[in-house]
């Protein structure tokens, strides 16, 4: 019997202006002393992680990595929020690859087990969805479509297939 892991919070749950403001001030303090703190650093990028705004989503990331890259003991925390960023921004390859890193070094973690979860619903999502438009586009270079009218209809009916394809699939994930 499968067991329920637990959700993957970080996904949609974001801080509050305010709360993001507090971690953007203590590092700006920093900044202007030229002296941030690794701890400092991290708690900015998480925030920005967290954001539903995509260009502090990528400043977060490249937070994380700097320190990813700068400080090898705080690797491991930097992994689960790396994959994280990346599932926010749509890059479902990276968000696998550091979430993978995670598991690898902690195979019993249920929150990145839970993030795995979310990355492999998307990028399936996301890979099904691009074959069949890529299919829709190939069959409407074909030189049937060329003789107009007949094209035309065509081409709309496959469009509306299309959007209805793109409208089931985000009724399924909207419902999960």
């Amino acid at each position: 019997m499968p067991t329920e892991l637990p959700y993957a919070a970080d996904a949609e749950v974001s801080l509050s202006y305010d709360e993001l403001e507090v971690l953007r001030t203590q590092y700006e303090k920093e900044l202007a002393q030229a002296h941030v703190t690794i701890q400092t650093k991290f708690n900015y990028a998480w925030g920005l992680v967290k954001s539903p705004l995509r260009e502090h989503q990528v400043e977060g990331v490249r937070i994380l990595q700097d320190i990813y890259r700068a400080e090898p003991a705080r690797r491991r925390e930097c992994l689960y929020y790396l994959a994280l960023g990346y599932y926010k921004m749509g890059n479902y390859e990276d968000a696998k690859k550091f979430n993978g890193l995670l598991k690898e070094k902690e195979p019993a973690n249920l929150q990145a087990k839970s993030l795995g979860q979310l990355i492999d619903k998307k990028a399936t999502a996301g890979e099904y969805l691009r074959s069949c438009i890529g299919s829709v586009f190939t069959t409407l270079k074909s030189p049937f479509f060329e003789d107009g009218y007949i094209g035309m209809a065509l081409a709309g009916g496959a469009a509306a297939v299309g959007a209805l394809l793109v409208a089931g699939l985000i009724r399924r994930a909207a419902r999960k």
